[in-house]
């Protein structure tokens, strides 16, 4: 049995309820780019795949996560074909594709599909949908996360397994390819598996609201954006965002424009004052 998730904490989580029930027994493996955001053009062909490469590198420069997009720590595309070959080599091997809503996970699921589609019966979808679990506090919560699930109640998830079938296999690799073709940047998911898309600059005018005219590092203006906004993506994403508007005179600055501890920002000092006349 071959586990996908897509993200790192899901991960250790589902290690955690794999110790405590052998019939789940198998290798958990991490799809890591976030296909929420970014360009889609062509995602599945070698020109495509360079330019989202180079748009994530663009994106990541200069800030807390200089240089990933390069160092091979992010290969989804090795990642899946070592995922193929297994199931290829192994007839008795299945996949279960571990989602919650939310659309990091719906998005990674849709871009995976294109590869596993000659599998088809021996691929599973675990779509935690509005399906109610137990808190560790003993509460019940209707998680958007996988890693917020408690490993115990993973073992009462595991009965939701099922076939994802030949009609989703052939309807939504033709939603994807309906988003790729947008060429939007960003993607919200509005309910069930409905993704829809925006600009580049759709976080931007929430982002602004928590930018004052105190001066705040630029991590503490992310990270209240992350915790407070009801759309919420990464955090280098914003830190980019952030970045931008900064350089196009925007926002006051003091420090150097890289990391987000590394600056601070403010509401400039002329247009707080005619904001309060």
């Amino acid at each position: 049995m071959i586990h996908i998730v897509f993200n790192e904490a899901d991960t250790g989580v589902l290690n955690k309820a794999i110790e405590l029930d052998e019939t789940l027994h198998g290798r958990v493996v991490q799809i890591k780019d976030d296909y929420a955001v970014g360009p889609l053009t062509d995602i599945y062909t070698g020109e495509g795949m360079q330019a989202r490469k180079n748009w994530w590198a663009h994106v990541l420069a200069g800030g807390d996560y200089d240089g990933k997009a390069n160092d091979g720590s992010a290969d989804d595309c090795k990642t899946i074909a070592e995922v193929v070959g297994e199931l290829r080599r192994n007839p008795g091997e299945i996949l279960w594709i571990w989602a919650a809503q939310n659309k990091h996970d719906v998005s990674g699921y849709y871009w995976l599909l294109y590869y596993v589609k000659e599998f088809q019966g021996r691929v599973f979808i675990l779509y935690l949908n509005n399906l109610p679990f137990i808190s560790e506090k003993g509460n019940i919560f209707y998680p958007s996360r996988l890693h917020t699930i408690p490993p115990k109640e993973f073992l009462k998830a595991k009965k939701l397994a099922r076939p994802v079938t030949l009609s989703e296999f052939e309807v939504d690799p033709d939603e994807w390819a309906r988003l790729s073709d947008e060429d939007k940047g960003v993607r919200i998911l509005e309910g069930g598996k409905k993704l829809v898309q925006y600009d580049y600059d759709f976080y931007d005018a929430d982002l602004k609201r928590y930018i004052t005219t105190d001066w705040q590092k630029a991590g503490k203006i992310i990270a209240q954006f992350l915790s407070k906004n009801k759309h919420t993506t990464g955090d280098a994403y914003m830190l980019w965002r952030l970045k931008l508007m900064i350089t196009a005179g925007e926002y006051d600055i003091q420090g150097e424009l890289k990391n987000m501890k590394d600056f601070e920002v403010k509401s400039k000092t002329g247009a707080a004052e005619q904001a309060n006349q």
